[in-house]
């Protein structure tokens, strides 16, 4: 039992979590909202020359338009991605991990969003992008909640830092 017990997180770490991914998701959808009615025609907003600005791009794949073929199966990772994200968020015991998961969860589930809610169709939906970076990739909010999540989990996985509190014991 005493096994059982030590599995579970605290349930404030998982509230917070929720949280956290909500703030990103509601960031990333009004941001998307925004770049949908000012952007449509087609508008450039240079933000710093050469190096950032604002257009809309519909995005019907993964990352730099890659597969644009597999939209349905985007939406069927994200699916899974958003479940899994929820299902290990009930073990959380680690601040650190609650931002990574957090920031991870609001990401996915604003792309599942769009995967399921916008056009062409339910399941098909294209992910809208409007932050382009100097003509390298264009992107969204949930972009880099996702990015910086991801920064984040790498970081506490190589400190040896578990979804609970205690770092890993190091042997030498």
């Amino acid at each position: 039992m005493a096994g059982r017990s030590q599995a579970k997180g605290q349930p404030r770490l998982y509230v917070w979590m929720i949280v956290l991914a909500a703030v990103v998701l509601v960031a990333d959808q009004l941001s998307k909202i925004w770049a949908v009615s000012a952007l449509s025609g087609g508008e450039r907003v240079t933000v710093l020359p050469r190096l950032l600005e604002f257009r809309l791009v519909y995005n019907p794949g993964a990352a730099f338009s890659f597969a644009t073929e597999a939209t349905p199966v985007f939406a069927v990772a994200a699916a899974v991605a958003v479940a899994g994200i929820l299902y290990a968020g009930r073990r959380l015991r680690s601040a650190a991990w609650t931002y990574a998961l957090g920031g991870m969860l609001g990401g996915a589930t604003s792309h599942l969003l769009d995967r399921l809610a916008r056009s062409p169709g339910f399941g098909r939906g294209h992910v809208v992008d409007f932050i382009d970076y100097g003509g390298l990739f264009v992107g969204n909010v949930a972009d880099i909640a996702l990015t910086a999540s991801c920064a984040l989990l790498a970081l506490l996985t190589l400190r040896g830092i578990p979804l609970g509190a205690e770092p890993v014991s190091q042997r030498l």
